[in-house]
């Protein structure tokens, strides 16, 4: 299978356009041509994950967090550190790139498209805590998926099965948890070739009239450029008529974390027990510790590190807000606010998610395998000192 098959599945999942404007994900390394039949998943890509690749062969890495940040001036080899099995681990992330490439281990990353979608981490982390209809807090972006249009268009009936195939294959007639979504009715279309046509059907000077299909179907913005090069492709008329209407969609906003009340008031303890149970955290830090016994009603969560993303979480009046990370302010912020926050170490916030990614991918790419990472982990080590 393809990385350019595996990128249209992914990216369907997982827009590219969720992602916010700071991150970098996508294809970051490889050549959408190259033949895949390994993929491994991990948070971040680092020697020692590095290392899992080579040995079990993987073709594809996809990662959560972009193994490159900012602009590479050079991708060149660096000396390596004490030998691991039989490979040398790189000094720096420029020397993971170049022996990423060197070995031919593409890489895609999700980051915060993951974040931001529909059933991804932030509200995964709201599921554990027990967020009922849960929002997102802010950092919003466009919804791809918010505008849409009606492509209507006119196929003989003989090239009817290629043509929407050709179209639904490029990501037309999806309507919730429904695929290959369309209309079909019948009639009798009608042309007359001019001096300089060339007919698929007909003769020039002759008016001709064909039975005809008109097929329409809803197709998503972030699609249509794709779907009329594909109607367009599979068409057999010269000029092929169809018509492209903009829809009116209610606008649901989409950004980072997520907030609402809980379905029923819950003991804080019970919420970090359950926490603990899907994360797998050894530890966390609690802010501030006296409140343990809290009652929570109203929560916040979101993954990883999210900035000033605390200070709507405070103004919305929480009683919990679950993170990976804050900086010392914050904390303070929340304390004198009266803010229970937990932070569960920045990545550990975020791994929890590989199990059900390798679930949803493997599901829909079926010629792969999918392997979870054994040696992504935290790069925190905590002991009593």
């Amino acid at each position: 299978m393809k990385i350019n098959d595996i990128q249209k599945t992914v990216e369907r999942m997982f827009p590219p356009d969720l992602a916010q404007g700071w991150d970098n994900t996508g294809l970051l390394i490889g050549n959408a041509n190259q033949q895949v039949k390994n993929i491994l998943l991990t948070i971040d890509i680092t020697s020692e994950v590095l290392n899992e690749a080579k040995r079990l062969k993987t073709d594809l890495i996809i990662s959560y967090h972009p193994i490159i940040w900012d602009g590479l001036k050079k991708i060149v080899a660096e000396p390596a550190v004490k030998p691991q099995a039989k490979y040398l681990a790189p000094r720096s992330t420029r020397g993971i790139v170049y022996e990423l490439i060197r070995s031919g281990i593409s890489v895609y990353s999700l980051h915060t498209s993951l974040d931001v979608v529909q059933g991804g981490v932030n509200d995964g982390l709201a599921e554990m805590v027990g967020i009922k209809d849960a929002k997102p807090i802010g950092d919003y972006v466009q919804n791809p998926a918010a505008d849409s249009y009606k492509l209507v268009v006119f196929i003989p009936v003989r090239a009817v099965n290629k043509v929407t195939k050709a179209i639904f294959d490029a990501g037309a007639g999806r309507l919730g948890n429904y695929s290959n979504c369309g209309f079909q009715t019948s009639g009798i279309g009608s042309f007359l070739p001019r001096d300089g046509a060339n007919p698929a059907i007909g003769k020039k000077g002759k008016l001709e009239t064909v039975e005809e299909m008109r097929f329409e179907c809803i197709v998503p913005a972030s699609r249509l450029n794709a779907v009329l090069a594909a109607l367009i492709k599979m068409h057999p008329y010269e000029e092929p008529a169809f018509d492209v209407f903009k829809l009116h969609n209610p606008q649901t906003p989409v950004g980072l974390g997520r907030i609402g009340n809980l379905a029923k008031p819950k003991p804080l303890k019970e919420i970090i027990a359950n926490i603990k149970r899907q994360t797998g955290a050894k530890v966390m830090g609690i802010v501030p510790t006296c409140r343990e016994n809290r009652k929570v009603k109203k929560a916040a969560v979101c993954a990883g590190s999210c900035g000033k993303i605390i200070n709507l979480v405070i103004a919305q009046k929480c009683d919990l807000y679950l993170t990976g990370e804050l900086k010392h302010h914050q904390a303070l912020a929340a304390q004198e606010a009266g803010l229970t926050c937990i932070c569960l170490s920045h990545s550990v916030s975020e791994r929890f998610i590989l199990k059900k990614l390798a679930r949803q991918l493997q599901k829909s790419l079926k010629q792969v395998k999918i392997t979870i990472s054994k040696k992504d982990k935290d790069p925190f080590t905590w002991k009593q000192i």
